[in-house]
Formats: structure tokens, sequence, C-alpha cells
């Protein structure tokens, strides 16, 4: 073999080392948050919290690779959870649906029910989701996940709008409907994505919400579209490319049905221009073309403030935790300090902070065929139970002892790898 083939070789397997990232090492998720009896709450049922997080060898390390999987594939293996659909229509003309399941495995003595809000575009029928509500039936819990307006196939628009970054009111139409079905379920939201600035957003917006929402999980939220807008414009860390994805799969929501989104009187009402909207490479093009004119904002800008979690936060009183990947390349590292100062400002709140996950995925197990399911999906059907625990305000120890016998608290804090912060901003303890 020449000398040339040998270093074409080397060099190839250097990229392929340097993109999956094999020699990174596998890390404790570090919890955020100033709240020691909540965070103990939610460590009990959910104790594995307290172990590494270990991906697919091969290539789970790199955040892109979990990223592409994720998008491209879902899941391992991918079951059809049982359930039906409700249809609802709006006052504004739109149809909205939401799939509803039932628990199949242990009963609870709660009647609970996770309310899920997919990502872009997503819906009931996407591979990710199909798993998690399938994993959470299994767990005694039922669930109801909103489709997007717009994004199901099957569905067609019959209003004047898809859905949007900030608009919350479909997702408030869910949990009314939700609701009236179970007025005494206790409800647990759950958002992915977009669908995790929606219910941050929810749930701090000044608006009447039922007192069963019993608090809240996000998962890989960008928290403020204005700067997240600024990072996936840029080439590095290749953002631009999955910017060019996210483009290309929402314009074809907005063609897809532009009999109506598009027709001549929207046209005129709005002034749209067709041309304008098909040709936009990115997102704010897009946006200012089509989403901010249609939805009464004046600039981009305007519209990206009104719709990002960040700027709703201090309002939230709900319970909530949030998890995001330092390896997202769709959601930077620059962009978490904020959620980390908020949980550390506030009780009732906690962050998850993951070295490897990429957007979504967080596969894990095995060399190359990672387990069917994830880390993801095991973490958040213990965070359900972790603040169904923290609503009831049991102490962890109670849950542990026969009646009149002693038992000592397990040692959960200390076995973490925790940033907490007390009230007083005392110096940050790492346990």
């Amino acid at each position: 073999m020449s000398t040339v083939l040998l270093a074409v070789i080397a060099v190839i397997l250097c990229v392929l080392f340097r993109i999956l990232n094999v020699n990174s090492q596998p890390h404790k998720p570090v919890i955020y948050g100033r709240d020691r009896n909540f965070i103990e709450n939610i460590l009990f049922i959910a104790p594995f919290l307290n172990e590494p997080y270990i991906p697919t060898r091969l290539w789970g390390f790199s955040g892109h690779v979990q990223t592409i999987l994720h998008s491209l594939i879902g899941r391992v293996r991918c079951p059809w959870p049982i359930g039906g659909r409700i249809s609802l229509v709006l006052p504004d003309k739109s149809t909205l649906t939401y799939d509803l399941y039932e628990p199949v495995g242990a009963e609870h003595e709660d009647d609970v029910t996770v309310a899920i809000c997919p990502g872009i575009g997503n819906t009931s029928e996407s591979v990710y989701i199909r798993t998690y509500v399938h994993y959470s039936q299994r767990h005694g819990y039922r669930c109801a996940v909103l489709n997007h307006i717009g994004a199901l196939n099957s569905v067609p628009v019959t209003g004047a709008r898809i859905f949007s970054y900030g608009h919350t009111d479909d997702f408030n139409y869910m949990i009314e409907n939700l609701l009236e079905r179970y007025p005494n379920t206790k409800l647990i939201l759950v958002g992915f994505s977009l669908g995790g600035n929606l219910i941050t957003k929810y749930l701090g917006e000044e608006r009447k919400r039922a007192k069963n929402i019993i608090g809240g999980i996000s998962i890989c939220q960008g928290y403020n579209a204005i700067d997240t807008m600024v990072y996936l414009l840029q080439w590095q860390n290749f953002r631009r490319f999955y910017l060019y994805i996210m483009t290309d799969n929402y314009r074809n929501i907005i063609t897809r049905h532009k009999r109506m989104l598009l027709s001549p009187e929207m046209k005129s009402r709005y002034t749209l221009d067709e041309n304008t909207i098909v040709s936009a490479g990115t997102l704010p093009d897009l946006d200012e073309a089509y989403s901010r004119k249609v939805h009464g904002f004046n600039s981009v800008t305007e519209l990206y403030k009104w719709s990002s979690s960040a700027f709703y936060l201090q309002n939230i009183k709900t319970p909530m935790i949030f998890i995001n990947a330092r390896d997202d390349p769709i959601v930077p590292e620059p962009l978490l300090p904020h959620i980390r100062e908020f949980v550390s400002s506030h009780d009732k709140a906690m962050y998850l902070e993951l070295s490897h996950g990429g957007h979504l995925g967080f596969y894990e197990g095995g060399l190359v065929y990672a387990n069917p399911v994830t880390w993801l999906d095991r973490a958040l059907a213990a965070l359900v139970g972790g603040l169904l625990m923290a609503h009831h305000k049991c102490e962890p120890r109670d849950a542990l002892c026969e009646p009149g016998a002693r038992c000592d608290e397990p040692d959960l804090i200390k076995s973490a790898t925790i940033i907490y912060r007390d009230p007083l901003d005392k110096p940050a303890l790492d346990a």
C-alpha cells in the first residue's frame, strides 16, 4: 500500500473520529437549582439522573449524528400506541386536532394526564412522540398530543393560519377540552423543542389557567428566538444547514395548504407575495414574507420577542424542569446561561444539562445499535413521577419507611452533580 494512500486513509479516519467525537467520555447530567427539597423529590423517583449518561459508543458522542438520526429515523423500534383523535373547530374556524391515549400499564392512585406539545411541524405521528407516548402509557399515564395546525397531511387547514412559534391558544384549547372530559385529572405539560418554548410561555403568560396543572417539562428549547436565530444564521457547526432544513419544512407546510393560506383573499388581506414566500432562503426571510404579516406584527424581531419563553420565565409559578444538551447543534451552549440563572433564583425549578444528546436524540447503550428506549424517554417518565411526588409534598424517606420504623434519608443530593445556589447567592456548591 502506497504512502499516499495510507496518508489519505489516516486523514479520513482522523476526520471521522473528530466528527464522531469518539474520544469523549460519559458524564453525569449537571443539575442546576436552589430548591433542594424539590430536587430531592425528583431524584428519589429518578435516581439514574445521578449516573452518567452513556451514549451509543460509536456515534452517540456526536451531537450532529444524534440530531440527524433523530430527524431521519426517530427511534430504533417504534410502536404505534393505541388512541383516538379529537377534532375541535376553533372560533377563528381553524380545525385543531389532538390525539388521546389511555394508560395501558400500572394504574396510579391519581388520575394523571401528560399533555404533550411536539416540536416544529411535528405531530402525534412523529416517531419520537409515538415512542414516548407508548412508554408513558405503560407507566400508567394518559397522554394527549397536540397536532400543530397544518402539520398533519390528513387534516386540512380550514382557517386563515397554521401554527406559529409563540401561539399558545391552540395548546390551551386542548387543555380546556381535556378538562371537560377529565375534570379531576392532574396535568403535567411536556414540550419538545418548539413545544418546550410553547408550554413555558403558556405557563408564564398572564392568562387564566386550570389549577389541575401541577408541573411542566421542557426539552431542548432555545428560550430566546432572537438570539437563537443569530446563531442559526451562522455556518459555524453547520447551523445554517439545520436552518435550511427547518425553513424548507415550514415552507412546505405553507405551500401544501396554499389553497387556503395563499388564496387571493389572503394575499389581499395580508399583502402576501407567493413568489417571495416560495423563494425564502431562511426562516427570518420566510417570517418576514409570511408569518409576521399573518400574525399581525410590525417586524420579525417583534414576532420573535413575543414568541420567546425567555420573556415570560419570571412569571412562572408552576414547578418546572428544563433539559438541554451542550452539544445540541441547533441550540448552542451560549443560549443556556439564561435558564441556569432562572432556576438558580426560583423555587420548584430544576435544570438538567447533559454533555451529549444532540437535539432531541439522547440515544444510549450499545456499540452501534442503540437501545430501543432512549435516555430521554426513561427520564421523562421518571420526571413526571417526580413532579407528582413533589406536588403531594411527600418526603422521600416517608416513602421508604414502614410505619413506626426508623429510616435514614437517602443520600441523593450528595451523589449528584448539582450547582446549587440559595436565595442569598452564597458560593456555588458542587456536591
